[in-house]
């Protein structure tokens, strides 16, 4: 048997692909298999923090710092305050909402043209918004739609999802508790909350049926996003449109289940005195 002791070529052991190919397809497959698992990690948490009892939510609400804590009113805004928990205790019985879930308005005296649903049943009415409105049908659109809010746990669901996310971003990156104690204070539990297009649907609807119980027809509720739609008053757009669907689809909606639900000379209540 001969043997033989062939040489061996030049560049055997080296890949034709350059080098920073090679890393270029490892760091993007790395960072779509991570985005994929965060993604995953949010909707997760998005859909288990549905099973929180609401008491538990509350009890993370009370903890947290919000807009109104240490907030002094005067008599004026009391009783402006008085008639936005009025509104909202009216609506809520329309709302089915679940055994124990509360719904308390916090009158905030600002021009911000807004409306907030947080944790613990809070919601924030500014009186930007309320200038913004000409009835209180108007006013009760919105108001109903915050509560909607409440009602299908949307803030706590944005809430899970966005600690879940800043959970798996602190470890990757291994900032740490540091990172994750920033987040929760900055949170406030109120203005870091934003909902999905789906939520935003689903909630104006709930609010629809609310008006229609309330008033016996829904007139007046698409008044302030006609307001929106003619330019407003404003330098920049309300903050209450910055995260919810077209302004013109949102009216179509309204005036679609309007024509659904045709009412006779239908009644618009006005706002009153002093609001």
């Amino acid at each position: 048997m001969n043997y033989e002791n062939p040489e061996i070529p030049e560049g055997i052991n080296v890949t034709p692909e350059h080098p920073l190919k090679e890393f270029a397809v490892l760091l993007v497959g790395v960072s779509t298999a991570i985005v994929v698992a965060v993604v995953a990690l949010s909707l997760l948490a998005g859909y288990m923090v549905r099973f929180v009892p609401f008491a538990q939510e509350q009890a993370l609400a009370s903890r947290a710092g919000t807009l109104w804590q240490g907030v002094v009113l005067d008599e004026e805004a009391q009783s402006k305050q008085h008639y936005l928990q009025s509104l909202a205790d009216r609506l809520s019985v329309h709302m089915a909402l679940p055994e124990g879930m509360t719904i308390t308005v916090h009158y905030v005296d600002e021009p911000t043209v807004n409306a907030m649903a947080t944790l613990g049943g809070h919601v924030v009415i500014f009186q930007g918004l309320i200038d913004a409105v000409p009835s209180e049908n108007a006013l009760a659109m919105v108001m109903a739609h915050e509560i909607a809010h409440v009602q299908h746990r949307h803030p706590i669901v944005a809430l899970g999802r966005g600690f879940a996310v800043a959970l798996a971003l602190s470890s990757l990156s291994g900032v740490g508790d540091g990172m994750m104690q920033q987040w929760l204070g900055s949170v406030g539990m109120v203005t870091s909350l934003s909902f999905s297009r789906a939520q935003e649907a689903e909630s104006d609807l709930d609010a629809l049926q609310a008006l229609q119980q309330e008033y016996g027809h829904v007139g007046g509720a698409e008044a302030f996003f006609e307001y929106v739609m003619d330019g407003g008053h404003w330098l920049e757009p309300p903050a209450l449109l910055s995260t919810h669907p077209g302004t013109e689809d949102r009216i179509e909606r309204i005036r679609a289940f309007a024509r659904e639900h045709p009412a006779v000379n239908p009644k618009l209540v006005p706002l009153p005195t002093g609001m």
